[in-house]
């Protein structure tokens, strides 16, 4: 079951996607967007994560650039839309409309009062930034960009984190996964995972550089992740 939902901000209001489990009671999962918007990719996430008894939200952190942005990995054109978007977008705002989305999640019906983050790619840095400058309960960050410029605010973090690394990632080269890597990996609240070969967005479906069994990995210990940390 799906719903949009409506978070008011001094800034503003935005909108966001809402899949609902059958639990009348359950967790809240905030879904963090690609450079794509809240597409279809996004939205089942959203889907899958409430088929697993979670409730997920995926606000539109896009919107003070342009609001409803949904394209798709699969042109040229998107691809260059995608990019504008990306140069454009101010993410300290970002992270304070996430935070405005996990104050809203906390207060939905059905929502238990523990909310964790989930996200991919720019949503991968936004998730380490929510773990790091919110309340969230626990974060995952699947291949984020440009986490190395940000290492120095996990002494800021109260509540655990796992992060998925493509070995392989375009984006994220060897240097700046070594300054990550140096500066997180002994960190008490954070959980690393590098996937061997891989390149960014192994874990989206439909993708180019989609890996079925490294996305079923990291899928997984990001919900047992969840489970535990969201309990």
């Amino acid at each position: 079951m799906s719903e949009t939902l409506t978070i008011n901000t001094p800034d503003g209001a935005f909108s966001a996607y809402v899949a609902r489990p059958k639990a009348a009671s359950a967790p809240a999962i905030v879904v963090i967007q690609e450079i794509f918007g809240v597409n279809k990719v996004m939205r089942d996430i959203c889907d899958g994560l409430a088929a697993q008894g979670f409730v997920a939200i995926c606000p539109d952190l896009f919107w003070r650039i342009e609001p409803g942005i949904d394209i798709t990995d699969q042109s040229e054109a998107e691809w260059k839309k995608a990019f504008e978007l990306f140069n454009a977008f101010d993410v300290d705002a970002g992270v304070t409309d996430i935070a405005a989305t996990i104050a809203a999640a906390r207060k939905l019906d059905g929502v238990n009062g523990k909310v964790g983050a989930v996200g991919y790619c720019l949503g991968g840095l936004l998730a380490f930034l929510t773990a790091t400058r919110t309340d969230i309960d626990a974060a995952v960050s699947y291949y984020g960009v440009g986490i190395e410029k940000h290492v120095g605010e996990a002494e800021k973090l109260n509540h655990p984190l796992l992060m998925h690394i493509a070995e392989k990632d375009q984006f994220v080269p060897p240097e700046a996964q070594q300054l990550i890597l140096s500066a997180l990996k002994d960190h008490p609240q954070i959980e690393i995972h590098i996937y061997e070969g891989r390149d960014h967005a192994f874990a989206r479906e439909g993708g180019a550089h989609y890996d079925a069994a490294d996305a079923a990995k990291a899928n997984g210990r990001s919900l047992t992740f969840f489970q535990q940390a969201l309990a």
